[in-house]
């Protein structure tokens, strides 16, 4: 039997075979979502090859993307891409000037 070491040590990410952290959850994930599409075409009575077809050219896709990815973005950068995109870009403002440099008072003991 083989041995496959998962992780390196401790306080680094958790690495399979070049994938690190969150795409090793990718891709198991998406094998398992392809395993499952695989079997209701088959039960739906889809030809058999064409389920081989279809499971063979998903897989084959999946673990290209999940390795691009990868090496595209590094451990961390995958979430740091959807942080960036939900940031907004420039901070619309808009009072008038002089609201803007106006102190508020707050009414105090208004009993």
């Amino acid at each position: 039997m083989s041995k496959y070491p998962v992780n390196r040590g401790i306080g680094k990410p958790a690495e399979f075979k070049g994938l690190k952290s969150q795409y090793l959850f990718i891709f198991a994930g998406g094998l398992l979502a392809v395993f499952v599409a695989f079997i209701i075409l088959y039960m739906a009575g889809v030809n058999q090859w064409v389920c081989i077809g279809f499971g063979v050219t998903a897989a084959l896709s999946l673990v290209w993307l999940t390795f691009r990815l990868n090496a595209k973005y590094g451990t961390h950068g995958l979430m740091k891409a959807a942080a960036r995109k939900r940031h907004p870009r420039f901070i619309i403002n808009r009072k008038a000037i002089p609201r803007l440099f106006t102190y508020k008072r707050r009414k105090e003991n208004e009993t």
